[in-house]
């Protein structure tokens, strides 16, 4: 799978374990940035995950800042993201399963590496179940975002 992979300088040494893990695992990374710990705005690096992943250029995204909070915020209001911000595997799990999300944040001050790498793993293992509740709740939200971006 191809996985947009971007960060802040909060989020650039979580980062850089994950560009050496996902390869690891069978999949090849899209690096949106940063390259290094300079401070960096985290809106411009979600912002280029989110966009990868909505236009089609990776499958699914993973955006690390400090916390995890602003890349989620940023990330949510590109139409066709559904984007969660999970620090544990149930959340990371359930998040694909119930609500199809397609771009993970993490906060590279919250989580380790070796907490991080079970969740991402969680994460890209699972697939939106696609029962009739979960449909019917992604439907709503698709038809939010419709009539938000339709909205004059």
């Amino acid at each position: 799978m191809k996985i947009a992979l971007g960060a802040d300088h909060g989020g650039y040494e979580l980062k850089k374990r994950l560009e050496d893990f996902l390869p690891g695992l069978g999949h090849e990374v899209v690096n949106m940035g940063v390259d290094g710990p300079a401070p960096a705005d985290y809106p411009d690096y979600a912002k280029k995950v989110a966009l990868a992943v909505a236009k089609g250029k990776a499958s699914r995204g993973i955006v690390v800042c400090g916390s995890g909070v602003g890349a989620s915020v940023v990330a949510n209001k590109i139409p066709g993201i559904r984007a969660g911000l999970c620090h544990d595997t149930y959340s990371a799990r359930q998040c694909v399963e119930h609500d199809d999300v397609n771009v993970l944040c993490l906060g590279g001050r919250v989580v380790g590496p070796d907490l991080a790498f079970e969740i991402v793993k969680a994460w890209l293992a699972s697939t939106f179940s696609k029962t009739q509740r979960h449909q019917r709740r992604l439907d709503k939200i698709l038809a939010i975002e419709k009539e938000f971006l339709s909205s004059p």
